[in-house]
């Protein structure tokens, strides 16, 4: 099977151009990201392991979303870790809801250390629970709606009540635990609450099936799919210290502190391992 480049275009246009101008395969690829800057590109997307993340920084990752709240549409945001890598790649319909969210964003370090294995390093790691508190600052700012959706009855009636401490200008408008039965009506819930900003905390891949075929018709300017992030903005889970976090070891604070995520944490190892296969296995190809 052919290699496949992991840079994808943003701008279908520019793409066009750049494949008309260098038809040859190792040509095309060795000056994609300087042919990018040339012509004006935002951002690039990397596929790493058939996902394609938005190589940003947390602080562009934050003007995006920024921007999506004041926007007058639905968009989606993602932040998969290794597990989503692999899951996804069993999962053609997951990779899909992945691969079509409006920012995809590296939460995982194992993620990092992927791309750079492939040779196409991603910016920095932009923690989902971070750029969720990005987003809060900034409809705390604009004196905007919160909805909190998933874990387990009570913490999203917690987080909300912490959130609200923090940032008082926000209107918590609802929230609803993640053991709900009917997709549809607990959509139908969400929407009466008139939110513009959603946490959905449902798990992978229920809350990106949920977000994609349901979000819309939340009215809701901006979801984000963040997993068990209810359980830290409501304290019963303790990130990891700011300098385990710089070093990327927060899965190992994790892991010192919920021995049980071993299973888990297993993923990490397993996907670099695929990187480091694909990398090969690249360059046999390409001579």
């Amino acid at each position: 099977m052919p290699y496949t480049p992991g840079t994808v275009k943003q701008d279908a246009k520019s793409s066009s151009l750049f494949h008309r101008l260098f038809p040859c395969h190792v040509l095309k690829w060795a000056l994609y990201r300087n042919f990018s800057r040339i012509i004006g590109v935002k951002h690039l997307k990397e596929n790493i392991l058939g996902v394609l993340f938005d190589d940003l920084t947390m602080q562009e990752a934050a003007q995006r979303g920024k921007e999506f709240l004041t926007s007058d549409t639905f968009h989606y945001v993602v932040t998969p870790n290794p597990e989503f890598l692999l899951a996804a790649e069993k999962d053609e319909q997951f990779r899909a809801l992945l691969n079509g969210a409006d920012l995809v964003l590296p939460d995982g370090i194992g993620v990092i250390y992927s791309a750079k294995l492939l040779g196409r390093p991603l910016k920095e790691r932009v923690p989902g629970i971070d750029f969720a508190s990005a987003m809060l600052s900034t409809l705390d700012y604009l004196g905007g709606r919160l909805y909190l959706l998933g874990a387990k009855p009570g913490v999203a009636e917690e987080a909300g009540r912490r959130i609200l401490a923090q940032y008082p200008h926000i209107v918590l408008c609802g929230t609803q635990d993640g053991y709900f039965k009917d997709d549809a009506q607990a959509a139908r819930q969400a929407a009466q609450a008139r939110p513009d900003l959603m946490f959905v905390c449902l798990g992978a891949p229920k809350q990106e099936k949920w977000m994609a075929q349901y979000g819309p018709s939340t009215g809701a300017r901006l979801a984000i799919g963040l997993g068990g992030a209810l359980d830290v903005f409501a304290g019963n889970i303790v990130r990891a210290p700011e300098l385990w976090q710089k070093l990327g070891l927060e899965w190992a604070y994790r892991l010192k502190k919920e021995p049980r995520r071993i299973g888990r944490m297993a993923k990490l190892p397993l996907v670099l391992v695929k990187a480091a296969g694909q990398r090969l296995s690249g360059r046999k190809e390409g001579g």
